[in-house]
């Protein structure tokens, strides 16, 4: 499945570096504004430490984690809606997108330059935010327009649409990005049909040093968030470079020596993959293991269906165990004697962490 989380922000505050820290890239990271002109596709593998915990009982021949694509996209600048910088080809990279990592500058650094000269967190996320939400009345208005023309056809669907696209502008003109979960299945199909930008789900990554006035950036930052549900995660994202480069002893040392659980990109992978509203399930064999990804509340049959369509369609049955079952009774062969093996039908909503082997009939 292609899911696209987009790295997002001004330019010179740390996106192309994050890019190269998630992926383990090196793509050029400059201090200059629209150092990235196209943007830069990289596949990152998921952190999921249940994955070992299996393989520590199946000891499969091949092991597949979980991945998703993360996309390093040009830099931004007051006025891209009306093709400023880079402004067109940015917001056309966007609208591609499933969710967005906007990367926001804390720290000082003199060596650094700032496309508007000084430090101030809420201005520059107020900058892209307002640049989406711009860019999307636009699109919102050309289609009211479309819409108000047909009028006179007493089309219930057009008629629909309209009184969609008008509620939609009302909020996109207070100054706020779209709440999706407040639209019901016909209003969200509209919506959808139009990729607006600002109806993709967000989080903030806080570029941080450890000075106190980065602190207080960072704090600012997330008064601001919280204001609108929004996460923020702070790194300091030139350290987080550094330690992708570390090879797998040199990384424990480190993270050992920080006192930390894990590398900061690690959770801003996790909560990536959360907001895109994805979930993990495994297959598990000799053979191989394998980590999938599907959609939170997704069935049976259509989990089978990531494997291969021929499942979907061939569905009869599932054998699910639940991840803590599957371990707590080292494996299927225990889980079943124990009774945690259960059969499941089509309605079956599949959840993170099972551990499934589908029947299906072609």
């Amino acid at each position: 499945m292609g899911f696209k989380c987009g790295i997002i922000g001004l330019p010179n505050v740390g996106k192309s570096t994050l890019f190269n820290a998630l992926t383990k890239s090196s793509i050029p990271a400059n201090n200059f504004p629209f150092c990235t002109i196209e943007p830069n596709l990289g596949k990152i593998t998921v952190p999921d430490k249940r994955i070992t915990d299996i393989q520590a009982i199946v000891n499969a021949a091949k092991v597949i984690p979980t991945t998703i694509d993360i996309v390093d996209i040009a830099g931004l600048v007051k006025g891209a809606s009306k093709g400023e910088g880079l402004g067109n080809a940015f917001l056309s990279n966007i609208r591609e997108m499933n969710a967005l990592a906007h990367v926001v500058r804390c720290f000082e650094d003199d060596n650094v330059t700032h496309v508007d000269g000084s430090i101030d967190p809420l201005r520059d996320a107020e900058i892209i935010n307002l640049e989406l939400i711009f860019a999307d009345i636009e699109t919102v208005n050309k289609r009211i327009t479309k819409c108000e023309k047909l009028l006179k056809t007493n089309n219930k669907d057009n008629l629909f649409e309209l009184t969609v696209l008008k509620n939609i502008l009302e909020r996109l003109e207070l100054g706020k990005f779209l709440d999706m979960n407040s639209y019901d299945e016909e209003e969200l199909k509209i919506i959808k049909r139009f990729q607006l930008l600002t109806s993709k789900p967000v989080f903030y990554i806080a570029n941080i040093d450890d000075s106190d006035k980065s602190k207080e950036n960072l704090n600012k930052l997330i008064d601001f968030a919280s204001s609108e549900n929004i996460k923020v995660i702070p790194a300091s994202v030139k350290i987080e470079h550094e330690i992708s480069l570390l090879d797998d002893g040199e990384l424990e040392e480190y993270i050992e020596l920080l006192e930390i659980d894990e590398p900061v990109v690690n959770k801003i992978i996790r909560e990536g993959y959360k907001i895109l509203g994805l979930q993990t399930f495994f297959t598990a064999g000799p053979n191989e293991l394998r980590a999938w990804t599907t959609k939170v509340n997704s069935t049976a049959p259509e989990a089978a269906g990531v494997i291969h369509t021929d499942f979907q369609k061939g569905f009869i049955k599932a054998e699910v165990i639940a991840f803590e079952d599957y371990i707590a009774h080292h494996g299927e062969l225990g889980s079943k004697e124990a009774g945690k093996l259960r059969m499941e039908g089509k309605e079956y909503l599949v959840k993170d962490g099972d551990v499934v082997h589908f029947k299906f009939n072609v």
